[in-house]
This record gives structure tokens, C-alpha cells and sequence, in this order.
């Protein structure tokens, strides 16, 4: 199943929740999922309100506790109890991805570093709460319209701090966002982690067959809007092509040769196309004419996507000139999901023939836990090998001409050399 979040007007646990739960999430085993965990002094409620007409749900979490600040390491000990395991899983990946962030704005170290404001029952009963509701669901892959971002600032226990928050901005690494005209704290940091650990993609819904819907409202009420976050499950089409649940789309290869360029201009240019929403890019090895030593740049984009990565590829390079190939891709389905290695989360990428634990991951964990790479990437694949396998779901569609949801058209499209140059 696929879960599309449309954060109207932001995203914080509680929101998320109270969505899910309205989508049909089963109140009765969330609350379990979050029992399991041995935390006491709480209540998870579901309550039915209207905000500006649209009917939600708002997840209220009433505590006996009103302590607000614990160390890392005793939420991530509930969190790993939680059940069933792909909910503990996901749970930890978000808590721990909330400590990483905290230790490095902190200098400290992420097991000891202590969480204020998110330190409470409700970042426990949010976190497990979301992940339980999302195994119930049967969701394998989550998606997100950008992430609206509001200004103003924020109190907390270091003072007055400028929305977004530092951490919220540290967890959002990756995210697509887009600006707000809310003067307050639009997306909370619980709800970046959730989005973090559950390997969100960003952009416009994906092909799906509706199934469910569902509206989570948060606490605040706005003068001209509802305060809402939406979210849709869907099962994923019927697919056509040359494997298994394959599907094909058109894709475009930007090609210039450089050959006085550094390797360290070469790497830079690679990482931002990626970040602007390329799909791939690489360099092969060539030589020029009399004989100089250069490189092929390629560029793997959507159509949508391609004259703003042309012009990103030109400023950087200095090139002047680029190609573009048309090519038809054929992309099988894949699904993420996130196991747990004595402590340490790891995500791995699933396909029809075989997964692959995500490298990062690997090297974090091989770090923590003083073994080496290899150690850490078996107990990974045999983590995923004790456990169902999931549901895979076609390859994220590309957006409508001219949405692309990273990289913008530019206002005029690059030069192009003969393409038989």
C-alpha cells in the first residue's frame, strides 16, 4: 500500500497520527504497539472535530507524567520493545535519527544527549503510535507533497529559537520544503524524523488506486484555514513492461566532455544534480583530441527536470555545451524498510531479485558498534530474511511537464551543442 501525506498546513506526530488513525488505522492495536513498550502514565484518545468544514481526527495523548526532558537512550530502550518488530524498527530509526541530530547541534554524544521538549510521553506515544498505525495499514512506501516551512520563532528550553527549528532543519537533510506565510512552527522535529526513518520521497501523489483518506488535525486554529494534514493510501496500478511489476517512462542523458576540469569540480557537480532531482550521474574516463586526458560528464534526468540541470551543469563546469539523449527506462518496483542490528537501525532497499542494506546505515552502525562492514551488512540481510517480505510498488512516476519537484525550468533553456558533435 502506498501512503501520500499532503502536510497542508505542516506535519508534526500527533497530525500524523490523527490522519492515519482517520484513514482507518486500528485504534485498539496502536495502543497496544505503544503498551508493549512498557511506558506507563498515558491514554491515546481519537476524537472527531471540524476545522473550517473538513471533518478530522485529533490524536490526544493524555499523560499522568508531565516530565517533558529524558535522555535519548531511555526512549530509544521503549521504543525497541514496541511491537510487532517492523514497528519497533521504525520507531527507533525516527528516535534515533531525532538524537543524532540533537548530539550534533549539541556537541554531545547521541546516547547520552538529553531531549527537552521532545523528551515526553507524546514524542514515545507519537512515534510508535505512527509506525504502528502504518504496518496496520499495510503501507510499504511513503510519499510527501514539499513540506511547508513557517518563520517566527520558538520557545524552548535553550532560549528563544528561530522557526524552523535547528533540529527540525537538521532532520529535514534531503526533504523537499517550500515556504509558508504561517508565523509559527509549521513542522515539528517528530515529524521530520517519521518522514526521516520511514525513507520518505518527495513530490506530487504517485500513480495509485485510491483506497482510504484521511484528515489529522492539529491543536492550534487558524483565522482563514483548517489546520489539517492528509493523507492517502492507495494500492499501486496494474503494471506493464519487460520484468516483473516493471514499468517504463521516458528519460533524457545531458552529456558535455570536460577536459579542464578538477576531480574535485567533477564530484561537487555530481552531488548537486543529484540533490536537484537528477536521476543518476556519473563520469567515464576519455581521451580528448591531441590526446589530453578528460572525462564524460552524464547526467540521468525526466524531461521535466532537464534544462534546469543543464544550466546547473554549464554554471558549475564551465562547459560550453551539452547534449541530450532520449532513452526509454524501464524500472522495476522496489520498497524500503528499516531492520534493527544489535541496536543500530539500518534501511534496505528491496527489488524483485534480491535487497541491499543502504551503505550509509551500514558504515553508521559498523562505527557504533566497532565491527566491520561486512559483519554488519550480513546481520542486515539476514534481519530482512527472518522477516515478510514487502509489498514492492512500481518506481515513483515522474511529475506533470514543468512540476518537477526538485528542479525548476529554467526561464531560458541552455545553448545545445550538434547532438553529433
Amino acid at each position: 500500500m502506498i501512503c501520500w501525506i499532503n502536510p497542508f498546513t505542516g506535519l508534526a506526530g500527533d497530525m500524523l497520527l490523527g490522519a492515519l488513525l482517520d484513514a482507518g488505522a486500528p485504534l485498539d492495536r496502536v495502543r497496544t504497539a505503544i503498551a508493549a513498550t512498557g511506558l506507563t502514565g498515558w491514554d491515546l484518545t481519537a476524537e472527531t472535530t471540524t476545522d473550517h468544514g473538513i471533518r478530522a481526527t485529533r490524536a490526544r495523548v493524555h499523560v499522568t507524567d508531565d516530565a517533558t526532558e529524558r535522555r535519548a537512550a531511555d526512549l530509544l530502550a521503549l521504543a525497541r520493545r514496541a511491537g510487532p518488530a517492523p514497528v519497533a524498527a521504525l520507531a527507533t530509526a525516527a528516535l534515533t535519527a531525532l538524537a543524532e541530530a540533537e548530539a550534533r547541534l549539541h556537541g554531545a554524544d547521541p546516547d547520552t544527549v538529553h531531549l527537552h521538549e521532545i523528551g515526553g510521553h507524546d514524542t514515545i506515544v507519537d512515534t510508535v503510535g505512527c509506525a504502528a498505525a502504518l504496518h496496520h495499514l499495510g503501507a510499504t512506501a511513503v510519499f510527501s507533497a514539499p513540506l511547508p516551512l513557517g518563520t517566527g520563532r520558538v520557545d524552548s528550553a535553550h532560549g528563544i529559537i528561530p522557526a524552523p527549528a535547528p533540529a527540525t532543519l537538521a532532520l529535514l537533510t534531503g526533504a523537499a520544503v517550500t515556504g509558508s506565510d504561517l508565523p509559527m512552527e509549521t513542522v515539528t522535529p517528530t515529524g521530520a524524523a517519521l518522514l526521516r526513518a520511514a525513507g520518505t520521497r518527495y513530490g506530487p501523489p504517485p500513480a495509485m488506486t485510491v483506497r482510504a483518506t484521511g484528515y489529522g488535525a492539529g491543536t492550534r486554529r487558524l483565522p482563514d484555514r483548517p489546520n489539517i494534514t492528509a493523507v492517502t493510501l492507495g494500492e499501486p496500478p496494474a503494471t506493464t513492461g519487460d520484468g516483473p511489476g516493471a514499468t517504463g517512462e521516458d528519460v533524457l542523458t545531458l552529456t558535455t566532455n570536460l577536459d579542464d576540469v578538477s576531480a574535485e569540480t567533477l564530484a561537487h557537480t555530481m552531488a548537486l544534480a543529484l540533490d536537484a532531482g537528477a536521476l543518476d550521474a556519473w563520469t567515464t574516463p576519455a581521451v580528448m583530441k591531441k590526446g589530453r586526458p578528460g572525462h564524460i560528464l552524464h547526467v540521468l534526468t525526466r524531461p521535466a527536470g532537464a534544462d534546469a540541470l543543464a544550466l546547473l551543469v554549464l554554471r558549475e563546469t564551465g562547459s560550453l555545451g551539452i547534449r541530450r539523449t532520449a532513452h526509454r527506462r524501464t524500472a522495476l518496483p522496489r520498497a524500503f524498510t528499516t531492520v534493527d542490528v544489535d541496536g543500530c537501525p539500518v534501511r534496505l532497499k528491496h527489488g524483485p531479485y534480491g535487497h541491499k542494506p543502504e551503505h550509509d546505515d551500514v558504515a553508521r552502525a559498523a562505527r557504533t558498534l566497532g565491527l566491520p562492514l561486512a559483519t554488519i551488512a550480513h546481520r542486515a540481510r539476514r534481519a530482512a530474511d527472518d522477516t515478510p517480505p514487502p509489498d514492492l510498488v512500481p518506481a515513483p512516476q515522474p511529475p506533470a511537464e514543468g512540476d518537477h519537484p526538485r528542479a525548476r525550468p529554467a526561464t531560458r533553456a541552455p545553448e545545445e551543442e550538434d547532438p553529433t558533435a
